[in-house]
């Protein structure tokens, strides 16, 4: 089975305009995010995907492998799907651009997963919430699986909803996941459904399509970078552990 890491990374950020290419410790934030992915000893390619120049010269100089795609795709999964044009594997996996801490452990997850459940189309990762304010944020997905970890629904509402006010565990989707080309495929030829356009979450596309989600629990203690302030912290974090 061939595998491979595929970074989609953007310039352009409403947040923080160029984040891919900050400098932390002296070397853009992508090049960080790459070295963590490499080191899962099961891909056998990694690409950084990109639609601007400037992240394909700054991947060219730091020798990392990086493939241009349209800068038209209106989702991250659409990016992946035209990597898969592109260069031919049996499963590809999505890690997000913008958490140069990411462990390798978490990632190899979902891959351990689809070496022992080969059939599986599409697996996602969910971390449960710990910051109450994240439950009404709408800009994190919220997910509720069956006892067989299959996905029943994304939302960006508080989903379930305690009616008699017990205390339950949310969970959150995501931007660490893997999909055959034949998934991908499928969502590449596929109109955006009613729902997906409603929530703005792109893997309802294969709910509403009864295409099943298979949903792996991770833990999410890495510090992702949203904003300017956080390089600062990852910064601090990395210096701590030379």
């Amino acid at each position: 089975m061939k595998i491979i890491g595929v970074i989609p990374s953007r310039y352009q950020s409403s947040r923080f305009p160029g984040k891919p290419l900050a400098e932390i410790c002296g070397k853009p934030m992508i090049y960080w995010v790459y070295q963590q992915v490499m080191k899962v000893k099961e891909f056998d390619e990694v690409y950084v995907a990109t639609d601007d120049s400037r992240i394909e010269e700054a991947c060219k100089k730091y020798d990392m492998n990086v493939i241009m795609t349209s800068d038209k795709h209106q989702t991250g999964t659409d990016r992946l799907g035209e990597v898969a044009e592109k260069i031919e594997a049996d499963f590809y996996v999505n890690i997000q651009g913008d958490e140069p801490m990411i462990e390798p452990e978490t990632i190899q997850k979902v891959i351990t997963y689809k070496l022992e459940h080969p059939d599986t189309e599409v697996i996602n990762t969910i971390t449960p919430i710990k910051e109450e304010m994240e439950i009404t944020r709408n800009t994190c997905v919220k997910v509720v699986t069956n006892a067989q970890d299959d996905g029943i629904y994304l939302s960006r509402s508080p989903i379930p909803y305690p009616k008699k006010g017990q205390d339950i565990t949310y969970y959150k989707h995501l931007g660490l996941y893997g999909l055959t080309r034949k998934a991908l495929q499928f969502y590449s030829s596929a109109e955006r459904t009613k729902l997906e356009k409603i929530e703005d979450i792109e893997m309802l596309r294969f709910v509403e399509n009864h295409i099943n989600i298979k949903f792996v629990t991770v833990d999410s203690a890495t510090i992702g970078v949203d904003c300017p302030e956080d390089i600062g912290r990852v910064e601090a974090v990395m210096n701590s552990r030379k």
